[in-house]
């Protein structure tokens, strides 16, 4: 598939985008997985006096390990994500003003020269709202952008012959994110924007659902139904082109206990622990047969229920990613990002690389 990319205009291919955290993941023996992705977002680096720092300090260690994966895939990028949920108090001050924007810009082009890394991808969490109890500002909307721009400008400035750096962010999938910042602008700064459509229902939500369902589903009760497809329409009314959109998937599932019996546990209120499982332990526990997989064909989504302890846990199969897969390539998306490596037991990167990196 030939798309081409405002930016640079160059040659598109669809993309895998494997995030990695530096804390829980380790690469280890699994350097043949490295031709099953694209991309690989390394996450976080923090922000500290207006600075992107190493968020850990085996930073330097993984990045390096990361970037010797290029000698079994020499296409592969390495970006530095910078934020996530509980990194992202610092965004709003550090981009606040100019002088702000130049000393935060010049700080991340120096962590992807000392890194030698391919890009940089801002997960602000998020820009004009508190996220986890956050600073924020109305002005962060066009802050937002006038660091998108600035920090494009540096990476252009740095690249030299054919080697170029990305630019990248992870979106909100909702309408509240689009809201409070302007993508029609922001994009085109932007090699290409990874939506996490995932986290739909959460522990702090008031009952059960699909996390991370492809369509609606006829069991949600809501008014404005959370979905994969609404959030990327969303996304493209907000001005955003459809190649430019990575769909994000989940690696893991969402549990609650104490769950209302009717449509076995299905949007039902909850009123017990909630925790969430990497999709290894899902599969290993369906197996062992301490598990029980439904599928809600409405919403090409699976889910489990035990009875006997009343637990729920929405979740993400092969099936339910290969729909994804059909659906990013209908609709002429750039590909798939995924949260994260470690949650796998190689069967969900198998799907995603089989059907979409063979198409390359």
């Amino acid at each position: 598939m030939n798309k081409k990319s405002v930016i640079k205009g160059k040659t598109e291919n669809y993309k895998i985008v494997a995030y990695v955290h530096g804390r829980q993941d380790s690469w280890g023996e699994n350097n043949e997985k490295a031709n099953q992705v694209t991309h690989i977002n390394y996450a976080f680096a923090n922000i500290k006096d207006g600075k992107v720092i190493e968020g850990n300090e085996n930073d330097a260690e993984a990045l390096q390990k990361l970037n010797q994966l290029k000698l079994t895939n020499k296409n592969l990028k390495i970006l530095i994500s910078v934020g996530g949920w509980s990194w992202s108090k610092n965004f709003s001050d550090a981009v606040l003003n100019k002088n702000s924007r130049q000393k935060f810009a010049n700080s991340a082009i120096n962590f992807v020269i000392k890194h030698k890394i391919d890009g940089v991808d801002l997960d602000w969490e998020y820009p004009g709202q508190i996220g986890d109890n956050n600073r924020f500002r109305p002005e962060d909307k066009e802050n937002f952008t006038a660091i998108l721009q600035l920090l494009r400008k540096k990476l252009d400035s740095l690249a030299s012959g054919k080697k170029t750096y990305l630019l990248t962010v992870a979106t909100g999938a909702n309408q509240s994110y689009l809201d409070h910042t302007d993508m029609r602008k922001a994009q085109k700064y932007l090699d290409y924007i990874n939506i996490m459509t995932y986290d739909f229902v959460t522990g702090g939500s008031n009952g059960t659902g699909h996390h991370s369902n492809l369509e609606e589903s006829r069991f949600d009760s809501e008014t404005f139904k959370k979905s994969s497809r609404n959030s990327v329409q969303e996304h493209i009314l907000a001005g955003i082109p459809s190649r430019k959109i990575v769909l994000g998937v989940p690696f893991y599932g969402r549990y609650w206990k104490g769950v209302n019996p009717k449509n076995h546990g299905l949007y039902q209120l909850a009123k017990g622990q909630t925790g969430g499982y990497g999709y290894k332990a899902i599969a290993d526990s369906i197996n062992s047969k301490v598990f029980t997989p439904y599928w809600d064909d409405s919403a090409k989504a699976p889910y489990i229920w035990r009875d006997k302890d009343s637990l729920f846990i929405t979740y993400g199969n092969t099936k339910s990613m290969q729909y994804k897969v059909d659906f990013v390539k209908k609709e002429k998306l750039g590909g798939v990002m995924f949260w994260q490596f470690s949650g796998d037991n190689g069967d969900l990167l198998k799907t995603l690389s089989d059907h979409l990196k063979k198409d390359n």
